[in-house]
């Protein structure tokens, strides 16, 4: 009786291919909120963003054979919304990426460990903008220049740093939830064992926080940006 009772409630494969595609779906959500708020450029989710591929290539096909095999106006008009949704995300994801590679693009380039959050495409276009931005200042300005002010990336010879060079502002509020409950969260620069330093998070709880004193926690997926 157990046995009927289960296979009862068991879903159906369309039932179970739909509950996928809504959760790339909301997963792709995620990934857009959080690269929308967040200061700097996050790390490119290389498997979601393969599978939502997919999922748009099948739903481009099945809005397509449907309107050619005269299906319901309203079905087609719901699939046609859904595949016009995860454009939208999927497209609006990319783009922020690309505009923070613009931005950005010298100071990404000199850390390995942003750089490697870039996917093949985004280096290649990272790495044309430099090229183009370097040859177009360097013809346009600064071959005009005196000697010691030619560089791109620094104000003259005699800076210790890449002063020219924008950086994203990590010090930049948020507004954040947690997906579990956190704890021994520093909000300042201090000693860690500074209990007055130290903050908590409950799960669903959204906080207005500085991003720099979450950051690994977005890195590691344990915090949403909204």
């Amino acid at each position: 009786m157990a046995s009927s009772s289960m296979e009862g409630s068991m879903p159906t494969m369309d039932e179970y291919e739909a509950l996928l595609s809504t959760t790339d779906v909301e997963l792709l959500k995620r990934a857009w909120r959080s690269e929308k708020a967040a200061p700097e450029i996050l790390r490119y989710d290389f498997d979601l963003v393969g599978r939502v591929t997919e999922q748009l290539q099948l739903m481009e096909e099945t809005v397509e054979e449907k309107s050619t095999s005269g299906a319901d106006p309203l079905s087609l008009s719901l699939y046609q919304m859904d595949l016009d949704r995860t454009l939208f995300l999927l497209r609006s994801y990319l783009r922020i990426r690309i505009q923070k590679i613009e931005k950005y693009m010298f100071h990404i380039r000199k850390s390995d460990e942003l750089w490697n959050r870039l996917s093949k495409g985004e280096k290649d276009f990272a790495s044309r903008c430099i090229d183009d931005l370097k040859q177009h200042l360097e013809e346009s300005v600064l071959s005009k220049l005196p000697e010691n002010y030619q560089s791109v990336e620094k104000q003259s010879v005699i800076s210790e740093e890449d002063d020219m060079v924008p950086e994203p502002r990590l010090d930049t509020f948020v507004l954040c939830r947690s997906k579990e409950y956190l704890s021994g969260i520093q909000l300042e620069d201090g000693p860690v064992d500074d209990r007055s330093k130290l903050f908590e998070m409950e799960p669903g709880v959204l906080y207005f926080i500085c991003y720099k004193s979450i950051k690994p926690l977005v890195e590691s997926g344990k915090i949403d940006l909204l």
